[in-house]
């Protein structure tokens, strides 16, 4: 059995290197150069890769054939350990590659199943039901990532318990100009300012009408094998739970409009919604969290959501992203309008324009965009905190920034935050860091005496 897996696995090599064109496992198209004039001999020749593309090439072809040889003589969870670990020896060599480019690589992989699938059950330590949605864990994946919902069966395949999509705008846009993601690798950081690039509402509408519709008719053709009683995991768009952020698009001068056309066209496949009101890189979109701004702007996409037919599970869920830069007045400010008309919950936080030590050392420091990363944690865990006491707990609030480890989201947790997304400690850490951040979460509640995430939300304040 291991030799058949390991022939198929040698097979499958040879074919990929051999195809006049066949996918790169990192996303790219490799075309063979052979010459197709008359009498030229058939036999395929090996295409040229650059000194980067062998490099990246080798290891995924190696990881494929050890994998083949290896699956056959392990049980699946310790084979999908397996899988998780070895993305290890590929993640590190995306450092190689511009920025941006890296980033729709990975997104490509993961569109295309290229990546690691998590097989195993979360620990039911770290289940959670919130705004009526069972969570399989509270770890997800921030918006900014798929911006475009390219690849959210893939990544929530990795193990995330949800997925945040976006930011979508109405009208397709570029965003601003190129370079516009920069690496600080040693602090763990990230500073980017893509000002809201997406293809738009039409194009993200009509794959995740495509996603939501592939998982109507597995439901109903598995009808027959399954109670029609039991509760199914998971959200629309299949296990795991999907988020869609809205945006604005950068000449409108109706936000609100732009919102509540993201309302109209994309609620009906989004297990929750989210307004970004915080992104530092559109001009002019942080005056929208404003006292009166905000309170008009929630109104009229409540409004909206509202207004639309919906069926026993009712409208999605309606959260706000706020940054990390605002005043002890401007937090009490959000949270009383929060409050007044029941906001669903909120995101702390978005980037921040700040350069906290030790980043202000840093030369990259000095380009304009919005700073993600381990810097940003301090801060955004302590905005975490006040909004959690300014709302007396009565409003889910999702931590982020800043996220790199399990005790990282076991602090967010206990600052007061109910779920936890990552996204710079991803990018950096790749998919092995899932797994791991979900193990040692369940060593820190377990280390403080808690049965469940739930009893650790908001521990520090009692």
């Amino acid at each position: 059995m291991a030799g058949r897996a390991a022939t198929s696995s040698a097979k499958w090599a040879r074919e990929f290197l051999l195809k006049r064109v066949s996918p790169n496992p990192l996303g790219g198209a490799i075309r063979n150069c052979s010459s197709s004039a008359p009498g030229a001999s058939s036999t395929p020749k090996v295409p040229h890769f650059s000194k980067k593309g062998r490099i990246l090439t080798g290891a995924t072809i190696g990881l494929a054939i050890a994998g083949g040889a290896y699956v056959s003589t392990a049980d699946e969870a310790t084979f999908c350990g397996w899988l998780f670990s070895a993305t290890k020896v590929v993640n590190p060599l995306f450092a190689l590659l511009d920025a941006e480019f890296a980033h729709k690589l990975a997104v490509t992989a993961a569109s295309r199943g290229w990546v690691p699938r998590e097989k195993r059950p979360d620990p039911q330590i770290l289940g959670l039901e919130v705004w009526g949605r069972k969570f399989s864990n509270p770890i997800g994946l921030a918006a900014g990532f798929d911006k475009n919902a390219e690849a959210t069966e893939g990544l929530l395949g990795l193990g995330f318990g949800f997925v945040e999509v976006g930011s979508v705008t109405p009208v397709p846009q570029e965003g601003n100009s190129k370079p516009r993601i920069f690496r600080l690798r040693e602090d763990g950081a990230i500073i980017n300012r893509c000002g809201f690039n997406s293809e738009g509402i039409v194009v993200v509408a009509k794959r995740l009408g495509a996603q939501h519709g592939k998982r109507m008719l597995a439901e109903t053709s598995g009808t027959s094998s399954s109670p029609s009683d039991e509760a199914k995991p998971g959200g629309k768009s299949g296990p795991g739970i999907l988020g869609v952020n809205l945006g604005k698009n950068k000449t409108s001068e109706d936000a609100a409009a732009d919102y509540v056309q993201g309302v109209h066209n994309l609620s009906q496949y989004a297990d929750y919604l989210v307004i970004n009101v915080s992104s530092p890189n559109t001009a002019g979109l942080r005056m929208l969290q404003g006292r009166k701004q905000l309170k008009d702007l929630v109104k009229k996409v409540q409004a909206a959501r509202d207004e639309m037919q919906w069926g026993d599970d009712g409208p999605p869920p309606l959260l706000v992203k706020i940054a990390p830069d605002l005043s002890r007045g401007e937090l009490e400010d959000i949270a009383a309008v929060a409050l007044a008309l029941k906001l669903d919950g909120l995101i702390i936080s978005n980037t921040t324009v700040s350069r906290p030590d030790p980043v202000s050392n840093n030369p990259v420091a000095t380009e304009t965009g919005g700073l993600s990363g381990k810097p940003l944690f301090n801060l955004s865990t302590n905005m975490l905190r006040e909004m959690y006491t300014l709302t007396r707990g009565k409003i889910p609030l999702i931590g982020c920034g800043g996220v790199s480890s399990g005790e990282d989201a076991y602090k967010k947790i206990r600052a007061g935050a109910t779920l936890v997304q990552l996204y710079t400690g991803f990018a950096y850490g790749g998919p092995a860091l899932i797994p791991l951040i979900k193990e040692e979460l369940v060593s820190c509640l377990k280390r403080d005496g808690f049965k469940s995430i739930q009893e650790a939300i908001g521990a520090d304040h009692r």
